[in-house]
């Protein structure tokens, strides 16, 4: 794997590019360092790594099981340490929402497989959070 980073401006703006042309653009969004908030900062792109890490494997478990999900959201709510450095994620709960025929069963499973198990970025932060989870089945709103 290789990722390029490529300074945008003076301050803190940065575009990331992948080996597959995929770009994400990083900015602090502290403006007392100059950060102009022109991006992700890095830390809001590790909590969305987690999201699209277990949704991959979320998706793939119930594909396997035959279960149809016709729409799929995540809510990521993290906290940091605070006053100390460095400010590393302490507590995650990502809030899964599904829409389908998908049992109920079936999809706490494929949440606690890729939690637990499969998503390897999940993996490296439970060694400093802990993460929970809930699950959301066909809310009517």
């Amino acid at each position: 794997m290789e990722i390029r980073l490529q300074r945008q401006n003076q301050a803190f703006h940065f575009e990331a590019q992948n080996e597959h042309g995929n770009t994400i653009s990083f900015d602090s969004h502290n403006p007392e360092i100059g950060g102009q908030g022109k991006g992700f900062g890095p830390m809001e792109t590790v909590a969305a790594a987690i999201g699209a890490c277990s949704a991959i494997d979320i998706g793939v478990i119930l594909g396997k099981q035959k279960q149809e999900i016709k729409d799929f959201r995540i809510k990521i709510d993290a906290q940091r340490a605070k006053d100390q450095v460095p400010k590393v994620f302490t507590e995650i709960h990502i809030t899964y929402e599904l829409h389908g025929e998908i049992e109920e069963a079936k999809a706490q499973r494929a949440i606690e497989l890729s939690i637990s198990k499969y998503c390897s970025v999940s993996k490296m932060i439970e060694k400093t959070a802990n993460i929970r989870y809930s699950l959301i089945l066909n809310p009517t709103s």
